[in-house]
């Protein structure tokens, strides 16, 4: 096994991919006291979990299942089964006033026969919270409530939502219904990833339908200070009062999580809290950058004798500010020697992120090009002198 020192680490990142990275924050950083059931804060361009209390306790979503919701209805638009301009019709299933479980629920006031595009009936579901928007998406996109509801759940595995089950398409209390607030900032994560356009719904304030005014019911998108542009709230009595928001400060975005708040003010008090030390104590760093060579290593028996090793990604880590300066990192070869013929993207060891002796991450390590065999005479040459 061979070892190399690399760089210390330091700049500003956007995107990440941290599946080798361990999402606790091993760092004696004290967070903000949080008074809800449950919580997370994620940095959401790594994953990584900066603080959290009982992330895995498994909680009714209410109107946070309404991400879902969305997720699906964008996964359907975007594998063009349907688009953002249908006309949907709306059945009598989708009218609250002909509908007993929307009694005093979340409404965007849709009426039977009424015609609303996927888009405005996204809005209505995101901005009103709206109950009887997500029926008229469900029989839409999958015929029935409860055919969408397994649409849902497929979307959970695929996301690997391993706490979350869904028996609704709005969040309204049922039996076997119940997710994690770490779940919800894993599919918080993949929202805000997918496409723009259809992220900044949940910025929206008001949505007015049918002359009737609502505002979004995420207060912390009127704070200036705070950078808010999404996600959503939820409440029912069981579930108490939870709510999902990310900010952006520069390019340094995350994702806060409460479930059970004590109130309305009081989730978006604790959000806040968890948002505000986040973007005061990380950063979120680049570590590699996707196809840079970071060293170069010898290769016997190949045609060109030396390769170049690096990632085939961009590589990014959530960090503290005051430890950025003692990350360093190096890779290992997972080999006595490097031998022709080495395809490019092959895997040849692993890169360590280290802070002092303590190791962070690791991250696979590539060779960066191809190395064909050299000819007969250089191969009896290497021969000779790996030999002696």
């Amino acid at each position: 096994m061979k070892r190399r020192l690399l760089v210390t680490v330091s700049g500003i990142i956007i995107w990440a991919s941290w599946a080798q990275a361990d999402d606790s924050m091993p760092f004696p950083l004290t967070p903000p006291p949080i008074d809800a059931a449950s919580w997370v804060l994620m940095d959401a361009t790594t994953g990584q979990i900066l603080t959290a209390g009982n992330p895995d306790e498994e909680r009714n979503p209410a109107s946070l299942t309404k991400l879902m919701t969305g997720y699906v209805v964008d996964r359907a638009i975007d594998q063009n089964k349907i688009s953002r301009d249908d006309k949907v019709t709306i059945g009598k299933d989708a009218w609250g006033a002909g509908n007993p479980v929307f009694k005093g629920s979340s409404l965007m006031f849709l009426k039977p026969g009424d015609q609303v595009t996927v888009r405005d009936l996204m809005r209505g579901v995101i901005i009103d919270s709206g109950n009887d928007a997500c029926v008229a998406l469900a029989d839409h996109v999958a015929g029935s409530e409860s055919s969408f509801v397994t649409m849902m759940n497929s979307y959970v595995q695929k996301l690997g939502l391993s706490h979350t089950h869904f028996e609704t398409v709005h969040g309204l209390d049922a039996p076997g219904q119940h997710t994690t607030a770490r779940d919800l900032a894993v599919l918080s994560r993949a929202i805000i990833s997918g496409e723009p356009d259809f992220y900044a719904m949940y910025g929206e304030k008001t949505l007015t339908w049918n002359g009737i005014t609502q505002n979004n019911r995420n207060g912390l998108l009127w704070d200036q200070n705070l950078h808010v542009d999404g996600l959503k709230t939820g409440h029912t009595e069981s579930a108490g009062f939870n709510i999902i928001a990310s900010n952006v400060v520069g390019r340094h975005r995350l994702i806060a999580v409460i479930m059970g708040g004590k109130s309305p003010k009081g989730r978006e008090d604790q959000a806040r809290k968890l948002l505000v030390w986040g973007q005061n104590s990380f950063d979120t760093v680049q570590l590699f950058h996707a196809g840079k060579k970071i060293g170069s290593e010898n290769v016997w028996y190949g045609n060109p004798h030396k390769v170049d090793v690096g990632t085939t990604q961009d590589i990014y880590l959530s960090l503290p500010r005051t430890e950025v300066a003692n990350v360093m990192a190096k890779y290992v070869i997972d080999r006595k020697d490097l031998e022709a013929p080495l395809k490019a993207g092959e895997q040849i060891g692993e890169i360590q992120v280290m802070d002092k002796d303590k190791q962070l991450a690791s991250y696979p390590l590539y060779a960066l090009q191809t190395v064909e065999e050299a000819g007969i005479i250089t191969r009896i040459s290497d021969y000779v002198k790996q030999k002696l």
